[in-house]
């Protein structure tokens, strides 16, 4: 299961108590999927989602506030073939009043680009509007390169959601495609800020759970790596410093090198440090180094 699906499970299992709750997380739903069609004079609406979870939420919040609606199910065009869930409203007299309250159709029943601000005057409307635009048209990925995104038909429903969002403490980006607008978030830390105020905490966690485990695989795979380099390069150095030592012979060395000499044909594998501390008295790393350094400038100048 992916982040958006687990998160839209979660945000579809949260039932506003409030009735103005209920009325905004519709709101956003209608304004994040709905589509208009006019039929014989009169204005039909149907919500397009991803999910049946998203679906079924929608689907009770409109029976809690008597308007009537069914579910149909299509699949999409695109390559993926994915399931896709209409949820055609009846807009009658009851419909209407909804609507109107919510701030999707207009007295003249007309579609309404945005709501008006009493629809998301408090806080928990404004985070049960969120929650609605989550489930109609949002999208989840990560752990890496995290980036929550919420899709609006037009650059000022982005802005809108920008704008709540700001109200609530978060800032949030918009942008604007070929065929509609985004209003989206980057990183684990305004990402998990978001679905805080949404409700979805449990998604929340899981992202950032993901985010530590592959911050944890991928610091495994460096030190792993950086083991590897050092390794080979402690091998590579053990190798001249014995063929420098083979070529010229321990016997010519100077004094103070004889004893490095001696130990590093004696232990062809050891690290400096294990060198150094075998030495007689024992020496310091730097010191064992700057021998064994000594000992291979002293073949190549010999060789010259």
């Amino acid at each position: 299961m992916t982040l958006s699906e687990e998160l839209r499970d979660e945000l579809a299992q949260i039932a506003p108590v409030r009735a103005c709750c209920r009325s905004a997380e519709i709101s956003a739903l209608f304004h994040v999927s709905g589509a208009w069609h006019l039929h014989d004079g009169q204005v039909a609406v149907h919500l397009d989602l991803a999910s049946s979870g998203a679906a079924r939420r929608a689907f009770a919040l409109l029976r809690e506030l008597g308007v009537r609606s069914e579910i149909r199910t299509y699949r999409r065009r695109a390559f993926d073939r994915a399931t896709r869930y209409q949820l055609h409203t009846e807009v009658d007299e009851t419909g209407l009043g909804v609507l109107r309250e919510a701030g999707v159709l207009s007295p003249t029943r007309a579609p309404l680009e945005v709501p008006p601000r009493r629809v998301v005057g408090r806080s928990c409307c404004r985070a049960a509007y969120l929650r609605g635009a989550l489930l109609g048209a949002g999208s989840l990925s990560g752990p890496r390169d995290a980036h929550l995104e919420i899709r609006t038909s037009t650059l000022e429903g982005a802005r809108f959601l920008a704008g709540i969002t700001e109200r609530e403490g978060v800032a949030i980006q918009i942008g604007e495609r070929r065929t509609h607008a985004v209003a989206y978030a980057k990183g684990h830390d305004a990402i998990g800020a978001l679905l805080a105020i949404a409700g979805a905490g449990d998604t929340a966690l899981r992202l950032e759970e993901h985010a530590v485990v592959a911050a944890t695989r991928a610091r495994a795979n460096r030190l792993a790596n950086a083991d590897e380099a050092n390794l080979e390069r402690t091998a590579r150095a053990a190798h001249d410093q014995l063929e420098a030592i083979r070529s010229v012979g321990v016997d010519a060395l100077p004094a103070e090198l004889v004893e490095m000499a001696e130990l590093r044909l004696r232990h062809p594998a050891a690290s400096v440090r294990e060198l150094a501390a075998k030495a007689r008295p024992p020496l310091t790393k730097a010191s064992a180094q700057r021998r064994l350094r000594s000992i291979v400038s002293y073949a190549e100048n010999t060789r010259i």
